[in-house]
């Protein structure tokens, strides 16, 4: 499998599905925080947080073709 196989295990995809989570959800809020109050950059945030949640919803299925990890 390489250098990535981590990636398959359990507590690697979980942990980038809580990381994009907390990305999507306190991204924006602590972009206010600090004084940005661009929509844009905001919403660049979100999605790099809902990208990472669906990176580790790809890596969950994939795990599961491969095998018990």
């Amino acid at each position: 499998m390489g250098d990535w196989a981590f990636l398959l295990y359990r507590p690697a995809i979980v942990s980038l599905a809580v990381s994009g989570a907390l990305i999507a959800s306190l991204g924006p809020y602590f972009l206010k925080k600090v004084g940005f109050s661009s929509p844009r950059l905001a919403r660049l945030i979100t999605r790099i947080g809902y990208a990472l949640s669906w990176v580790s919803v790809g890596f969950f299925i994939a795990a599961g073709f491969i095998g018990n990890r």
